[in-house]
C-alpha cells in the first residue's frame, strides 16, 4: 500500500482484544511494507557499520605503508557513504509511508465504527475520548508500527556487528560483546516508572481534551448563563495538571536518554584502556584497535533506536488499548447476516409497546417522557443501543436485517441532529431514492429564511447551495439548523422517516407550515412524528399517546383531547388540579388556538 492508494477499499476486521493484539494486526496488515523498511534499515545501518572497518583498513594501510590497501579502504568507504545514503533515503521513505497507512487505517476503523455505533458511540465513550483516540493517539500507533521495522533491523546490525568483532579481534571483541547488551538493557528498569508517567499524561490531556470540546459545544449556553470564566478555569486547572504530567514524564525520558549517552561513553573509555594495553604488548594493531573503537563509537547510532522503541511502545501501548476499546464496542442487537439484505414495507409495529404505525400515513406520538420517546424513536430504527424485543417492519424484524439494510428502510432523525462543515449542497447530498428533489425538500421545511441568511454570511457565494455552513451549524440559530436538518431527512426518502421533535425550535406559525409541508411532501409514505406540540399533532392522520410505556389511547388529535385527560395533560402541559378547575375550557382554549394560527399560516 502506497499512500497515494489511500484510503484503502477495506481497512480490515481489527483484533480488538487488547491494545498489544491490534499493534500486532496493524503490523501484519502491512507486512510487505515493514519488509522493504526492514531491507532498506539493514542496507542503511550496515553500511553505517561498516565505516570503521574501512577507517581501520585505511589506518593500518598508512602504517604499513601500502598504496594498495589505502586505495581498498578508499573504495570500500566510497561502498560504504553510497549504501549509506541510498539506504537511509529509502528507509525514510518506506518509514514515513509505514506511518501514514498504519495512521489510515487506524481512522478509517474508528470512522467505521462510528458510523455502526451513531448516536450509541458517545453513550458508552465521551466524546472528548472519541477526539483523542481518532487524533493524538492514532499518530502514536502509528510510529510504534513503524519504528518496529527499523529498530529490528538495528537490533539485527548489533548483532552482526558483535559477531564480526568477535571473529576480527577475539580480545576487544569479548568486550564489546558484553558491553552492547548491557548498554540494551540497562534502562528497563526504568521504562515501568516511564510508561505509568506517560499513561498519566495521556488520561489528563484526554480528559483537558473532553473539557475543551464541551466548553466549545455549550459556549452558546454558557453565555446565556455566564458560565464562561467557570468552565475555562475548569480547563486551565485541567490544561495545568497536563503540563505538570508532561514535565514528570518528560523528566524520566531525560534521565533515560542521559544513560543512553553515559553508557556507550564507559564503554568506549573501557575499550580505549584495554586496547591501548593490547597494542602496547603487541597483541592487536593500531588499525585493529581504531576499527573496534570506531565500531563502539557508531554504534552508539543505532543503540538509540532501542530507546526509541521503547518510548514508541510506552506511548502506543495506551494508546492502542484506547483505540482497540472503541472498536470493540457493538451494539447488542446486532445480528446481521441472520435474514438476507433487503428493504421491506409494510406497517411499522413496536411490540414492546403496542405502537402501530399504518403504511401511507403519517403518525403522531405523544409520550410524556422525552428520555423514552428518544429510546422509543431509535428502537424504530433497528439495531438499538438497548438491548429489547425487535421492532417490525411489514412483518421482517429490522435487528436481523444487516445495518445498512435497516437504515435505508427506516431514517431516524433524532433530537439534535449533527451538520457537518462544508458547502449546502454537500450537506443534502446524502444517499436518497432520487424521488425528492431538495428545492421540494427546502421549501417543505421552510428553509427560505435560511437560505437568505446563508447567502447573507458569505462573502463569495451567490447560490445559496454553494454558501458554506460551519462546524456543527453554530452560526446559524437552533429553529434554522433543525429546518436543514429535517429537509436533509427529507431528500433520502426512506420507506419510513421517524422525527423526534423536529420543530422544538422554531415559531408557531413556521411549525404550522413545516407541519402541512411535510404532510404533503410525505404523502403515501410512512412517516412518525414525536411531538407534543397541537399543530404538527393536528396534521397527523392518527395520535398514538403512549403512557407508562404502552401505548393507551389512539385517534385523532382533537378528538383525544376531549376524551383522554392524560393526553391533553400533556399537550395543554396543564397540571392536575388545573384540569379539575378548567374541564372543557382548556379544550377550547386549545382548539381555538388552533384555529387561529391555521388562519395566519
Amino acid at each position: 500500500m502506497q499512500i497515494q492508494d489511500l484510503p484503502y477499499p477495506d481497512p480490515g476486521v481489527p483484533d480488538a482484544r487488547s491494545g498489544p493484539r491490534f499493534l500486532w494486526w496493524l503490523f501484519r496488515n502491512q507486512l510487505g511494507g515493514q519488509l522493504k523498511s526492514l531491507a532498506w534499515g539493514l542496507l542503511h545501518f550496515a553500511s553505517v557499520a561498516a565505516l570503521p572497518f574501512c577507517v581501520g583498513v585505511a589506518v593500518q594501510a598508512v602504517v604499513d605503508r601500502s598504496g594498495t590497501g589505502l586505495a581498498l579502504a578508499g573504495g570500500l568507504l566510497a561502498l560504504a557513504c553510497v549504501g549509506n545514503a541510498v539506504g537511509d533515503t529509502f528507509l525514510h521513505r518506506t518509514a514515513i509511508t509505514n506511518w501514514i497507512t498504519a495512521a489510515a487505517r487506524v481512522q478509517q476503523l474508528l470512522a467505521r465504527k462510528a458510523a455502526h455505533l451513531g448516536s450509541a458511540l458517545t453513550r458508552r465513550v465521551a466524546a472528548g475520548e472519541v477526539v483523542a483516540v481518532s487524533t493524538g493517539d492514532v499518530e502514536k500507533i502509528g510510529w510504534f508500527v513503524e519504528a518496529l521495522s527499523r529498530f529490528t533491523a538495528a537490533l539485527v546490525t548489533i548483532v552482526l556487528v558483535c559477531v564480526g568483532l568477535l571473529v576480527y579481534q577475539p580480545a576487544l571483541g569479548v568486550v564489546v560483546a558484553v558491553g552492547l547488551p548491557a548498554l540494551a538493557v540497562a534502562v528497563l528498569p526504568l521504562l515501568p516508572r516511564a510508561t505509568r508517567r506517560a499513561d498519566t499524561q495521556r488520561e489528563k490531556a484526554g480528559r483537558a481534551t473532553e473539557l475543551a470540546s464541551d466548553t466549545v459545544a455549550g459556549l452558546r449556553v454558557l453565555r446565556g448563563i455566564g458560565g464562561e470564566e467557570l468552565f475555562l478555569d475548569r480547563y486551565r486547572s485541567a490544561s495545568q495538571e497536563v503540563r505538570h504530567a508532561a514535565v514528570r514524564s518528560a523528566r524520566m525520558w531525560s534521565l533515560i536518554s542521559a544513560i543512553q549517552v553515559l553508557l556507550p561513553g564507559l564503554l568506549l573509555i573501557a575499550v580505549v584502556w584495554y586496547g591501548v594495553g593490547l597494542a602496547r604488548e603487541g597483541r592487536i594493531t593500531v588499525g585493529e584497535l581504531v576499527t573496534v573503537y570506531s565500531s563502539v563509537m557508531v554504534l552508539t547510532y543505532p543503540l538509540r533506536h532501542f530507546e526509541e522503541i521503547a518510548m514508541a511502545y510506552s506511548f502506543s501501548r495506551p494508546s492502542a488499548k484506547r483505540a482497540a476499546g472503541v472498536l470493540s464496542l457493538q451494539r447488542p442487537t446486532d445480528t446481521a447476516g441472520s435474514r438476507a439484505a433487503g428493504i421491506p414495507s409494510g406497517d411499522l409495529y413496536d411490540p414492546q409497546t403496542g405502537l402501530l404505525v399504518p403504511a401511507g400515513h403519517l403518525t403522531a406520538v405523544v409520550c410524556g417522557d422525552p428520555d423514552a420517546a428518544g429510546l422509543l424513536a431509535e428502537r424504530l430504527g433497528g439495531h438499538p443501543s438497548q438491548e429489547g424485543t425487535s421492532v417490525l417492519l411489514g412483518g421482517v424484524p429490522l435487528d436481523e436485517l444487516p445495518l445498512d439494510s435497516a437504515r435505508t428502510a427506516v431514517l431516524v432523525q433524532d433530537k439534535d441532529p449533527v451538520l457537518l462543515s462544508g458547502t449546502l449542497r454537500e450537506l443534502l447530498d446524502v444517499p436518497a431514492s432520487g424521488v425528492v428533489r431538495p428545492e421540494a425538500a427546502l421549501a417543505a421545511a421552510q428553509c427560505d429564511d435560511v437560505l437568505a441568511a446563508l447567502v447573507q454570511g458569505s462573502l463569495d457565494a451567490t447560490d445559496p447551495m454553494d454558501a458554506r455552513i460551519t462546524e456543527r451549524g453554530r452560526s446559524l440559530s437552533g429553529g434554522q439548523r433543525q429546518r436543514l436538518a429535517l429537509a436533509r431527512s427529507l431528500i433520502t426518502d426512506p420507506e419510513a422517516l421517524v422525527l423526534d421533535e423536529p420543530t422544538s425550535a422554531v415559531d408557531s406559525h413556521t411549525e404550522a407550515r413545516i407541519a402541512q409541508g411535510v404532510r404533503e411532501l410525505r404523502a403515501g409514505r410512512t412517516t412518525v412524528v414525536f411531538t407534543s406540540s397541537p399543530l404538527l399533532l393536528d396534521r397527523a392522520d392518527r395520535v398514538v399517546f403512549l403512557h407508562d410505556g404502552e401505548a393507551v389511547a389512539v385517534g385523532a388529535h382533537r378528538e383525544l383531547v376531549r376524551t383522554e385527560p392524560r393526553y391533553r395533560a400533556v399537550v395543554t402541559r396543564e397540571t392536575e388540579d388545573e384540569a379539575a378547575l378548567n374541564g372543557s375550557v382548556a379544550v377550547n382554549d386549545v382548539l381555538q388556538e388552533l384555529e387561529e394560527i391555521e388562519e395566519k399560516a
